[in-house]
């Protein structure tokens, strides 16, 4: 075998993630030492990803954006059936606490009214002044603000096998707006809040090298951190093992849809493609379940998940997601699209900021402005923009947003399944569109009634 830089397979791969690292790291170092950047809130895989981005177009070194692309959309899923598999503890208060559901509700309520926002804008354009815009690229805003970089990739990937032209940039750059609109909306508003004396911006030192001690490393009965398979190792077979499975789930759901019904396969295989993540966190799930019955039988005496090393993996799998997903954004593919863009990226960050604004203080007595900075930065961003803002007014956690944003997005997997169907209808042909449009509406509305009445119930 040719071991030399002449072999490009053998090593492609390995010269991309070393590439990645550098920006990373070099990322990093900026944020600490600069002030800017460390009062922008800009997280740091977002600032490498725009400095990545700016090296690759302005043609500095010949990147392979195949590479970039293959790593966005498989750091989704591992992202998410890692942080999935991790053991939960749930006491008799928490089963019937109505605050997970609500979030959920809220969280796939948000992303309904982004979608709505964008679609009525992209309709608008394609029926007056933009007669040649993929009527259905609306549906993106809340892909790429609500859900981030990994979905906007895949869903943008998606729609551009059905027509739309350089559908995948269009979602990834929405996505990198809302990265921007979540740090700096949510900053300015923190601090004309803090000036009008209508909340306090606490004063902190970064907490970032706070001790882990050895109770949140190990919880009990766990197995060794060091025997003959080493206790990291294990965590990547069972991520890896999952996403196993969910490649095999997926590729009998596609072959089963092709052999039975060949004309709904080619409208549904590119979504349950795009969605991978969707069925990987539900195999997760799944695993973790059953895993927890074998410990429960005694049929394992040991618990094999750590939570810790699971969140440390899911943590790296995003941190690759979000610097690939931006660096891979083709500014060329943009030309013609920058006035949707434009419209979409505003309104996003408008009709979010007032929505969540209202609501949290329903669903959130008592710490609404908590509840608001992380809510806001997780879905214009993603969850670890929510807790950057949130750790500005309570760096110790001790409201319980932070927790909302984990255990509402795990809910919202559930409320937004009829949403994914809805993904997959929009793009088949404008009356479609139009109907997708009306879908949303009226799934809004109930997703309302649901958290009116919750807080009704909550309150009785």
């Amino acid at each position: 075998m040719n071991y030399s830089a002449n072999n490009t397979v053998l090593w492609n791969l390995i010269v991309q993630v070393g590439v990645i690292t550098v920006f990373l790291l070099l990322a990093n170092v900026l944020r600490r030492k600069i002030t800017f950047f460390r009062k922008s809130l800009l997280p740091t895989a977002v600032l490498a990803g725009f400095l990545f981005l700016i090296f690759r177009t302005a043609g500095l070194y010949p990147f392979d954006t195949s590479v970039l692309e293959m790593l966005t959309y498989h750091g989704i899923a591992i992202g998410f059936i890692a942080l999935s598999l991790r053991a939960t503890k749930k006491d008799k208060e928490e089963k019937e606490s109505l605050v997970a559901p609500k979030s959920g509700a809220l969280i796939v309520s948000t992303y309904l009214v982004q979608g709505i926002a964008g679609l009525i804008i992209s309709l608008l354009l394609f029926s007056t002044v933009m007669p040649q815009l993929f009527a259905a690229s609306g549906i993106l805003l809340p892909m790429g603000y609500g859900q981030g970089p990994g979905q906007a990739n895949n869903i943008g990937s998606t729609f551009e096998t059905l027509g739309f032209a350089g559908g995948r940039s269009f979602g990834l750059a929405v996505a990198a707006a809302g990265y921007l609109c979540a740090c700096i909306v949510g900053l300015i508003y923190i601090n004309v809040r803090a000036r009008r004396q209508k909340l306090i911006r606490s004063e902190h030192e970064d907490l970032s090298g706070s001790v882990v001690t050895v109770s949140d490393f190990q919880d009990e009965n766990e197995i060794p951190i060091a025997e003959s398979l080493d206790k990291f190792s294990i965590q990547v077979a069972l991520v890896l093992v999952v996403y196993l499975a969910t490649f095999g789930v997926s590729y009998g759901i596609d072959s089963l849809l092709t052999a039975l019904a060949p004309g709904l396969a080619k409208t549904v295989s590119p979504i349950l493609w795009g969605f991978n993540f969707i069925i990987g966190t539900l195999m997760a799930m799944l695993t973790r379940k059953l895993l927890g019955f074998f410990r429960k039988t005694k049929a394992m005496s040991r618990q094999y998940q750590n939570n810790y090393l699971l969140s440390r993996l899911s943590g790296l799998a995003f941190d690759i997601m979000i610097v690939c997903g931006i660096a891979s954004i083709n500014i060329e593919d943009l030309t013609g699209l920058w006035l949707p863009f434009a419209l979409m990226v505003v309104a996003g960050g408008i009709v979010t900021f007032f929505y969540l604004k209202r609501l949290c203080k329903i669903v959130y007595p008592g710490y609404s402005e908590e509840a608001f900075v992380s809510m806001f930065g997780m879905m214009t961003g993603t969850i670890s923009s929510g807790v950057i803002l949130l750790r500005e007014l309570d760096p110790t956690f001790k409201t319980p947003a932070a927790n909302n944003l984990l255990t509402g997005s795990a809910f919202a997997i559930v409320f937004g399944a009829p949403m994914l169907l809805l993904v997959g209808l929009a793009p088949q042909s404008i009356v479609m569109t139009w109907v997708t449009l009306g879908l949303l509406i009226i799934y809004l509305a109930l997703l309302l009634l649901f958290i009116l009445k919750v807080r009704r119930k909550h309150q009785d």
